[in-house]
C-alpha cells in the first residue's frame, strides 16, 4: 500500500471516529441517509481504489479540504490517479441542500452546485445529488469508467443489501446513489445547526463583546450579509470578488487536462455559461463569477493552528486574511496582486470597506461562532 493511500484510509477512519458522538446526539440516519453515508466513506468506489468523497470533503473541517499541506499551497486535491489534481479547491458539502436548479432571476444566476453551477439540476430536479454523482466519473478525481461501474463495485459492498433496499430500480441506480450522497449531506449529521451562534439565537448563549460587534459589522458596514445570508450564510448566488490567481495550483502543470497551462483561466460560472452554449450576451457579464459559499463551519478544524484554504481557489489561507482583502483590495498600497479575471468583479460591496483592524479581527471572532458542535 503507498503513503498515499495508507494516509487517506487514517484520514477517513480518523474522521468517523470522530463523528460517531456527534452523529448520534444528532439521531439515527434514514437509510437512505445511511446508504449515502456509506458511499461518502468508501474509499473502494474509485480506480484505483483509494479516494472517497470524504478524500476531499473532509467531516473534522466542515466537509472541505482537510489536508493541511495541500491547503497550505495549491489547496487543490488529488485524484485516484497519482498526479491528476482537479482545478479548484474542494467546496463545503455541507448546507448546500437548498441551493436551487441554476437560472436567472432577472437580476443574477442562483442555485447550481460545484463552483461554477455546472451541476445545473435539471436532470434530477436536485444539484446537489448532481453534484454527488459527478467526482464518480471525473478522471481526475475518482476516475471510474462509467456509472455501471460504480453500481457494480457498491452491489459488491459490504451494503450492498442496503443500498437494493434503498435502490429498488435498476435502471436509477446511479441516480439513487447520488440521491442518496445529497440525503446523507443534507443529513442532521452533515448540516448540523449546533454552533454557538445557533444557541446564541435560542438564547442559550451569549456572544461575546467582540463577536456581537462582529455581527453588527457583517450585516452593516462590511457588507458581508448581502450574499452570505442567514441561517445557511449563502444566497447561491455568483459573484467575481477579484481573487487573485494562485500560483501554487498544480492545474497549471498538466498538460494532459490543461493544454493552456499557465495560460490557463478560471472563468467560473460564465465558462460554464459559454460551455452549455449560451449567447455571449448571457455568458459574457458572468465571466469570473463563482459561487456565494456558505460561510458556516468556516472555521471548523481539528486543532487550532490547522491551515484551511479560503476562495475558490484557495489563495487565502486565514480568515484574517480573506476578511482583509475583502476591506483593502482596492485600497492603494495594499499591495494585492491582479484579479484573476478582471472582468465583472464586484466593486460596489467590498474592496475599500474602511474597516480597522480591530474591526477585522471582529469580524473573525464573529465567524468563529458559525463551527458545529458547541457545547453551551
Amino acid at each position: 500500500m503507498t503513503a498515499k493511500r495508507l494516509l487517506v484510509l487514517v484520514s477517513i477512519v480518523t474522521a468517523v471516529l470522530l463523528f460517531v458522538a456527534a452523529a448520534a446526539a444528532q439521531g439515527s440516519l434514514t437509510p437512505k441517509e445511511e446508504l449515502g453515508k456509506n458511499l461518502f466513506f468508501d474509499t473502494n468506489l474509485s480506480d484505483p481504489p483509494g479516494q472517497a468523497c470524504a478524500v476531499c470533503h473532509g467531516p473534522e473541517v466542515g466537509y472541505t479540504g482537510p489536508e493541511q499541506a495541500i491547503n497550505a499551497a495549491g489547496a487543490v486535491y488529488e485524484g485516484a490517479v497519482a498526479g491528476r489534481f482537479g482545478n479548484r479547491k474542494p467546496p463545503a458539502a455541507a448546507y448546500a441542500g437548498d441551493s436551487p436548479i441554476l437560472h436567472f432571476d432577472g437580476t443574477t444566476w442562483v442555485g447550481g452546485m460545484f463552483w461554477d453551477g455546472r451541476a445545473t439540476g435539471n436532470t434530477l430536479g436536485d444539484p446537489l445529488a448532481e453534484q454527488a454523482q459527478g467526482p464518480f466519473l471525473n478522471p481526475l478525481e475518482q476516475n471510474n469508467a462509467s456509472a455501471q461501474v460504480v453500481f457494480d463495485k457498491v452491489l459488491a459492498s459490504s451494503y450492498k443489501d442496503l443500498f437494493t433496499q434503498v435502490c429498488t430500480d435498476p435502471a436509477s441506480y446511479y441516480n439513487c446513489i447520488g440521491r442518496s450522497i445529497a440525503a446523507y449531506e443534507r443529513s442532521a449529521e452533515v448540516s448540523q445547526f449546533t454552533s454557538k451562534y445557533d444557541y446564541w439565537l435560542k438564547g442559550q448563549a451569549r456572544l461575546t463583546g467582540q463577536e456581537m460587534l462582529g455581527l453588527n459589522l457583517f450585516n452593516g458596514k462590511a457588507n458581508c450579509g448581502n450574499c452570505h445570508t442567514a441561517p445557511l450564510f449563502t444566497d447561491f448566488t455568483y459573484d467575481n470578488l477579484g481573487v487573485p490567481r494562485n500560483p501554487l495550483n498544480p492545474f497549471y502543470n498538466e498538460p494532459e487536462w490543461n493544454p493552456l497551462g499557465q495560460d490557463w483561466v478560471d472563468e467560473g460560472l460564465g465558462g460554464f455559461l459559454k460551455a452549455a452554449g449560451y449567447d455571449e450576451t448571457v455568458y459574457r457579464p458572468e465571466m469570473g463569477k463563482q459561487k456565494v459559499p456558505t460561510l458556516r463551519n468556516v472555521d471548523l478544524r481539528p486543532t487550532r493552528n490547522f491551515i484551511k484554504a479560503y476562495s475558490h481557489n484557495g489563495y487565502f489561507k486565514s480568515l484574517w486574511e480573506i476578511v482583509h482583502f475583502y476591506n483593502t483590495r482596492d485600497v492603494p498600497g495594499a499591495g494585492w496582486p491582479a484579479p484573476e479575471v478582471a472582468a465583472n468583479v464586484n466593486t460596489t460591496e467590498l474592496g475599500n470597506l474602511g474597516l480597522n483592524r480591530g474591526e477585522e479581527l471582529a469580524i473573525v471572532a464573529f465567524l468563529k461562532t458559525l463551527s458545529y458542535g458547541y457545547q453551551p
